[in-house]
């Protein structure tokens, strides 16, 4: 949710609990009453957002996605081959240099599919999609992904549009992170 909405549901919320406080007031003329209300109301608001804070928390920390942060290159590809052996890939690990652009290179129902894995702390640009473009042609692939434990430019994000590619950001790949373990 962004700051904006946030702060346009914190208004709200706020303003609904002086209205059933002036109304309770009104009601019973009971000031003690419509404290109650007020003070009732707030502390269930608060607890509410504080378990939607722990919710998210927990997804974002998700058993793994600390880890990932924590490998390197190599180690990422490594990691992403037996995610995505686990969900009925085959999956082939090209050379670390000299790979064309591509880090994995995996098969499912026919379809052959390049991946570029990028394990980064920073959002991935547009040279990660350019690259990924141009593996898909030379490994004769049906599709291109760019997969990262990060976010995607804008740029990226237009020029994948463009060229068909599909990108894995850091919520999508949280997301694989939950599902069954690999053994």
């Amino acid at each position: 949710m962004t700051r904006k909405k946030k702060d346009q549901l914190t208004n709200s919320l706020t303003g609904l609990l002086f209205a059933a406080s002036g109304l309770t007031y009104i009601n019973t003329q009971s000031i003690e009453a419509a404290a109650f209300i007020f003070f009732g109301g707030a502390i269930g608001l608060m607890l509410i957002l504080f378990a939607i804070g722990l919710m998210k928390q927990r997804k974002m920390n998700a058993p793994g996605i600390r880890q990932v942060d924590e490998m390197n290159g190599k180690e990422f590809e490594q990691f992403l081959k037996l995610r995505y052996e686990a969900r009925g890939y085959k999956v082939r690990v090209t050379p670390y240099q000299n790979d064309f652009g591509a880090d994995l290179v995996m098969t499912r129902d026919g379809r052959r599919i390049v991946v570029q894995a990028k394990r980064w702390k920073q959002n991935v640009g547009i040279k990660a999609v350019q690259e990924i473009v141009a593996a898909k042609s030379h490994y004769k692939a049906e599709d291109a992904w760019v997969v990262t434990n990060s976010q995607f430019t804008k740029a990226a994000k237009e020029l994948a549009s463009s060229n068909g590619v599909r990108l894995v950001d850091r919520m999508q790949l949280i997301h694989i992170l939950l599902e069954k373990q690999v053994a």
